[in-house]
């Protein structure tokens, strides 16, 4: 019988404690990233790794996205979970994505020139990066619209970016309508979202 040691199999992928310290993972690192890597965004240069999701949330995301996708024109898709880049260090995964038709399906992240709408349904872990980070990111980022999604009631709120300007100088998005009955828009189309279709 051999005194060797038995090689523990290797655990899940994580992220390198030494890059997270010098914050120098970029975008295309995470396009690299192992099949059993979790669901990760990339914020100036650190990798963070998202909370899994209540089947509330996704129930949510899923009849939103469904929603989407039968209402809106042609020149425009919808998807979940993509990630849209922000320079060479930070990226998002916004819940639900209407992006620009013309974009090639084999793409695996998105520019937010393509991104027409993001949709974050918040989340007890996801609340403070729901309601004050992203939308911040999206509308600095040129992102013309953003629906924030509370839950329990579902309660949506429109946002679309306006002329006020952020003390650095980036745009912001201004709230154009919010309803837990009905919400009616007239961008990115026209738009009469009851909101019993998006409630599980």
């Amino acid at each position: 019988m051999s005194g060797e040691p038995i090689p523990a199999p290797p655990g899940p992928w994580c992220p390198d404690p030494m890059r997270q310290q010098r914050a120098d993972y970029t975008v295309e690192d995470l396009l690299n990233l192992p099949d059993d890597a979790p669901r990760v965004e990339l914020v100036d240069g650190i990798i963070q790794v998202t909370p899994s999701p209540t089947l509330g949330h996704q129930d949510i995301s899923f009849l939103v996205r469904l929603w989407l996708h039968s209402h809106a024109p042609s020149d425009l898709r919808v998807t979940q979970a993509v990630c849209v880049g922000f320079g060479f260090n930070t990226s998002r995964q916004p819940d639900v994505l209407l992006y620009r038709a013309e974009v090639p399906s084999d793409r695996s992240m998105l520019r937010p020139a393509d991104v027409v709408l993001a949709v974050e349904i918040v989340s007890p872990g996801t609340r403070r990066i729901d309601r004050f980070a992203k939308p911040g990111e999206y509308a600095a980022a040129g992102i013309p619209f953003y629906w924030r999604i509370e839950q329990d009631p579902v309660h949506v709120y429109a946002y679309r970016v306006g002329d006020r300007v952020g003390p650095g100088g980036e745009r912001q998005y201004e709230l154009v309508a919010d309803g837990a009955d009905v919400i009616e828009l007239t961008e990115p189309f026209e738009i009469k979202l009851p909101i019993a279709e998006i409630t599980p």
